[in-house]
């Protein structure tokens, strides 16, 4: 897999307006559990991985708790901004699949056929999915008969495939983070650490800490069923290589099957 593709969000809107939602978030900073350990199909490169985050149980609750990015529009979810491609073969990887969805599954299918569904982003220059109407393009809004939500997504799950193979990069990848780092070692070597953690407010910049609301640090969107690393197999797998996920699962496994309390938890799990 690539070794230096790295995933652009959409850049968070500043605003000065108050915000009336109490937030349920913890902060950003607090005590994490990191593992690190040898890629075992590449041995240049070396994972390292937030075990605090990958063992929460964190969950998305689009359409019923999220309450958005953006003030009064809890129902766009992390889509208002719209989403950065992450590069050019990312973006024709999901035309092909723009290329299939109908009337149907996408609301907005006539806008985004006739007119475009990409823009360049004024700031950075960067080609992104369009917004229209306040939101992404691809984001059916409530009421609509095809579904409400991503329509790529949708569309994944009509053709029964993983949603990760229609969205753009970051829509998929979000909110676990891959980042790399070159790291010089005492006998003059070099490796490949790839960390593997959670999207929290930094990971969208400066920005990043006046979003609305974020989930991954909110209670409300703890207390799902399975932790992060089973719920997010497909995605992480993609992210990390097979070998290398499943390598990780056996710590994750270790580390929750420990008699004793649990070391550094997520403070948003449920206690």
């Amino acid at each position: 897999m690539p070794k230096t593709k790295k995933a652009k969000p959409g850049k968070a809107e500043r605003s000065t307006a108050p915000d009336p939602t109490p937030r349920d978030e913890v902060g950003v900073d607090f005590p994490r559990a990191w593992v690190e350990f040898p890629d075992p199909s590449d041995d240049e490169q070396v994972f390292r991985c937030d075990l605090t985050w990958l063992t929460s149980r964190w969950s998305c609750v689009f359409g019923s708790g999220c309450q958005g990015i953006q003030a009064g529009r809890a129902a766009d979810g992390c889509c208002t901004l719209g989403a950065h491609f992450s590069d050019e073969e990312d973006e024709e990887r999901v035309a092909g699949h723009v290329a299939r969805l109908t009337p149907e599954m996408w609301q907005f299918h006539d806008v985004g056929t006739d007119t475009g569904w990409v823009e360049v982003d004024e700031d950075d220059g960067a080609r992104q999915t369009r917004r229209w109407k306040g939101s992404c393009v691809f984001q059916n809004r409530p009421g609509f008969a095809g579904g409400a939500g991503c329509a790529l997504h949708i569309l994944a799950l009509k053709e029964g495939r993983e949603p990760l193979e229609t969205k753009p990069d970051v829509c998929w990848q979000l909110p676990v983070r891959r980042s790399y780092d070159w790291i010089e070692r005492p006998d003059d070597t070099k490796v490949l650490q790839i960390s593997i953690g959670e999207y929290d407010r930094r990971g969208w910049g400066p920005g990043g800490h006046d979003l609305h609301w974020w989930c991954t640090s909110a209670r409300s969107a703890h207390g799902a069923g399975e932790p992060v690393y089973v719920s997010y197999r497909a995605e992480l797998t993609e992210l990390m290589g097979k070998e290398a996920y499943d390598a990780l699962v056996v710590l994750c496994e270790q580390r929750l099957a420990s008699q004793l309390p649990l070391l550094a938890p997520h403070p948003a799990d449920p206690a």
